[in-house]
C-alpha cells in the first residue's frame, strides 16, 4: 500500500475510490430525504441556491440523488465484475480440464467472443435476459468474461510446464485438483490484480446501458439513469447533466488508474523477506589501469532473500584482447555482463569498488551519461538473436536505428552504414538484406546480424553472451571468426562468455572460469588444457571427449551440482564436488596471482 500511495497515480485512484466507497455507505442516510423529495414549484429549474445542480422532471434535487446513486450503481458495477470474474475464470480454465479437441473448440469460441465489441454483446445479453438491472448486471458481466477467460487461459498455459505441475500429473493427480491447488493459486495475483480495471469498465458499461434505456429502471436510478432522464433537457437547463456525468467520470478515472497502479506496484514488489543488500565492498587499493577497456573490481549483484548471483568479480579487458568467461549454468556469467551493461533486472543492486569503461569511471556519471556511454562505446550480443530483433520491423531499419539514436545521422547516412556493417560480417547481398525481416533469414545470419547492429556506433568493449550456442557447427565457426576479425580490425576488447570451454580455449586470449558467483581461475588461453590448476578448471576440461578419448569408457562427469545463488557456502563453494577437500576448505581461499595466472585453492595455491 505504501508503494501504491507513492506515485500520483496510485494516490489519485485511491482517493477516488475510497471517496466513493464512503459516499455509498453514507449517502442515501443524509441525502436520501432530498433525493426523493418531490417539489411541483421546482420542477427542471436549473442551478440555484437550493440546489446547485438543478432539479429533474419532479423537482427533485440532482446532486442529492447522484450521491445517493453511488450505492446502486457501485453496488452494480461490483455484482457485475463478479459474474464476469467468475464465468471468466471457469471458461479459461476449462480447456485444461477438457479433452484436446473439446479445449480447442473452447479457445476459439473465447477468441470469437473476445474479439466482439463488448458493448453489442451487453446489448443483446440484455434484451435476451429481459431490460432493467438484472439484464444489464448479466450483459455487463458476460461482457467482461471473454477478457478474463482468454487471461486465464494465457496463464494457465504458462505455468502448465512447471516441474511441480509435471510431478502433480505424474503421480496422477485429478485434473481438477491440478487446477484448483496447483495453477489457479499460482495465477491468482494477476486476475486479482484486473479486477479494479474491469470494476471501472463496468461501471462505465451499466452507466451506458442505463443512460440507452435498457439498464435501471424507473423508480430505482443509478447515474446512467439520471442522464437518461436529463438529457431531455439539457439544452435548456445543461447544470442538469453535471452530477451525472462528472460522478460516471470520476468514478471510471478512479477504478481505472488504480487498477494500473496495483499492475505497477506489483510489478515492482519486492521478495517479503526484504529488499536487496550488498555486502560492504572494499575500495580499489591497486591504481586504475589507463589502457584498459573495461576493468571491473569486486562487482557484486545482489536480490532479494539473501540471493548474490554475482560475488567480488573483477575483471580487465585491453583494446584487441578477448577474455572468456566459462562455467555451468548458473556460474553468474550472464549476470556479470548483465551488470556491465546496466540491464540487471529490478530488484538487483549492483555494486562495485571500481567500475570504469573506456577509461571512465561509471560510478561518478549521471544516468544520462551513462546511458549514452554505455550505448556508444558498449555493443551487447546474446544468446538468441531473435530476441534482439524485432519481428515486426525489417533488418535494415533496426540497424539504422542505432546510429540514428546514438550517432546522430541521418537516414540516408545510417542506411549507408547498416550495409556497410552487414557487409563486415560476411553477409552476403547486404542490400537486400537489409530490406528483409528478421525471418526471412537463417540462424547464422540473425547472429551476425546483430553483430553489425553492435558494430553501428564504434564500440570499444563488445560483449557476446553465448552467441552460438543455438548455431550449428559450421555456423559456429563462422561466427566466431566474423567475431575474432572485428576485434582485431577495429582493436575492441571483447568478453566472451560461454559454457562451452573448448570454443573459450580457442578463440580467447585470456579465459576467466567462474563457479557460484566467483572467479575461482584466471589464466592465459594458451595455457588452458596444459596448466589448468583448480579442480573445477580440471574435472571442465577432463569432461570434455576428444578425438583421442576411449569411447568404450563412461564420459567423465563432475558428482552432484552447483549450489543456488542463495545456498552458497561461507567456504570454498566446490568443496561438496571435489576430491581434494580438506578441512581447511571451511574458509573460502582468496584468489591469489601469481604473474599471469590467478586461482582460488588452498590445494593448489
Amino acid at each position: 500500500m505504501r508503494r501504491l500511495l507513492r506515485t500520483p497515480a496510485g494516490l489519485v485512484g485511491t482517493t477516488l475510490v475510497a471517496a466513493l466507497l464512503v459516499l455509498a455507505v453514507v449517502a442515501p442516510w443524509i441525502w436520501g430525504s432530498d433525493a426523493t423529495r418531490i417539489n411541483p414549484a421546482q420542477i427542471g429549474q436549473g442551478s440555484s441556491a437550493a440546489h446547485l445542480l438543478g432539479t429533474d422532471a419532479l423537482g427533485r434535487d440532482l446532486l442529492a440523488r447522484t450521491l445517493v446513486a453511488t450505492r446502486l450503481t457501485l453496488g452494480l458495477a461490483a455484482l457485475a465484475t463478479g459474474i464476469g470474474t467468475a464465468a471468466g475464470i471457469v471458461l479459461g480454465a476449462l480447456p485444461s480440464l477438457l479433452p484436446r479437441g473439446w479445449g480447442r473448440c473452447v479457445v476459439a469460441a473465447v477468441d470469437i467472443l473476445v474479439a466482439f465489441p463488448a458493448l453489442l454483446l451487453a446489448m443483446f445479453t440484455a434484451v435476451v435476459t429481459g431490460l432493467g438491472g438484472r439484464g444489464a448486471v448479466l450483459g455487463i458481466g458476460v461482457a467482461l468474461a471473454p477478457t478474463f477467460a482468454r487471461l486465464t487461459h494465457t496463464l494457465t498455459a504458462s505455468v502448465a510446464g512447471s516441474d511441480y505441475i509435471a510431478a502433480a500429473r505424474m503421480l496422477r493427480v485429478p485434473r481438477h485438483r491440478v487446477l484448483t491447488r496447483h495453477v489457479l493459486p499460482n495465477i491468482a495475483e494477476p486476475l486479482i490484480l484486473n479486477l479494479a480495471q474491469s470494476m471501472g469498465a463496468a461501471l462505465l458499461g451499466l452507466s451506458a446501458m442505463s443512460f440507452l434505456g435498457m439498464g435501471v429502471q424507473a423508480p430505482s436510478y443509478d447515474w446512467g439513469r439520471l442522464l437518461n432522464d436529463a438529457f431531455g433537457h439539457v439544452y435548456v437547463t445543461p447544470s442538469v447533466v453535471v452530477a451525472p456525468a462528472v460522478a460516471v467520470t470520476l468514478a471510471g478515472l478512479g477504478f481505472m488508474l488504480l487498477g494500473d497502479a496495483f499492475a505497477a506496484a506489483a510489478a515492482r514488489t519486492i521478495d517479503p523477506v526484504g529488499d536487496a543488500v550488498l555486502p560492504d565492498l572494499p575500495k580499489a587499493a591497486a591504481p586504475a589501469d589507463p589502457d584498459a577497456v573495461l576493468e571491473i573490481r569486486d562487482l557484486t549483484v545482489a536480490f532479494p532473500g539473501g540471493v548474490t548471483p554475482v560475488r567480488q568479480v573483477s575483471l580487465t579487458v585491453r583494446p584487441g584482447e578477448i577474455v572468456g568467461v566459462v562455467g555451468e549454468s548458473g556460474s553468474g556469467k550472464s549476470m556479470t555482463a548483465a551488470a556491465i551493461g546496466d540491464i540487471v533486472p529490478h530488484p538487483g543492486l549492483v555494486g562495485s569498488s571500481r567500475s570504469r569503461l573506456c577509461g571512465v569511471d561509471l560510478d561518478t556519471l549521471t544516468p544520462a551519461a551513462r546511458r549514452k556511454l554505455l550505448g556508444s562505446c558498449l555493443a551487447m550480443v546474446f544468446q538468441d538473436p531473435t530476441s534482439s530483433l524485432n519481428p515486426a520491423l525489417r533488418v535494415g531499419g533496426q540497424l539504422a536505428e542505432v546510429a540514428t539514436l546514438h550517432a546522430g545521422a541521418t537516414r540516408a547516412q545510417a542506411r549507408a552504414r547498416a550495409v556497410e556493417r552487414l557487409d563486415r560480417v560476411h553477409i552476403k547481398h547486404p542490400e537486400h538484406v537489409i530490406r528483409q525481416y528478421p525471418h526471412e533469414l537463417s540462424g547464422g545470419m540473425r547472429q551476425r546480424a546483430v553483430i553489425a547492429m553492435g558494430l553501428m556506433g564504434t564500440p570499444r568493449l563488445i560483449i557476446a553472451d553465448e552467441p552460438t550456442t543455438a548455431l550449428d557447427v559450421t555456423v559456429q565457426r563462422e561466427v566466431l571468426r566474423v567475431l575474432r576479425e572485428v576485434v582485431d580490425e577495429s582493436a575492441a576488447g571483447a568478453l566472451f562468455i560461454s559454457h562451452d570451454i573448448a570454443v573459450v580455449g580457442e578463440l580467447c586470449d585470456r579465459v576467466a572460469v567462474m563457479y557460484a558467483g566467483r572467479v575461482v581461475e584466471e589464466l592465459p588461453a594458451a595455457d588452458l588444457a596444459a596448466d589448468a590448476r583448480h579442480p573445477y578448471t580440471r574435472a571442465l576440461i577432463g569432461s570434455l571427449p576428444d578425438m583421442a578419448t576411449d569411447r568404450s569408457a563412461p564420459l567423465t562427469t563432475i558428482p552432484g551440482r552447483q549450489p543456488a545463488p542463495g545456498d552458497v557456502p561461507t567456504g570454498c563453494a566446490f568443496a561438496d564436488r571435489c576430491a581434494l577437500t580438506t578441512a581447511r576448505c571451511a574458509t573460502r581461499p582468496r584468489l591469489v596471482r601469481d604473474g599471469q595466472h590467478a586461482v582460488a585453492c588452498w590445494e593448489v595455491s
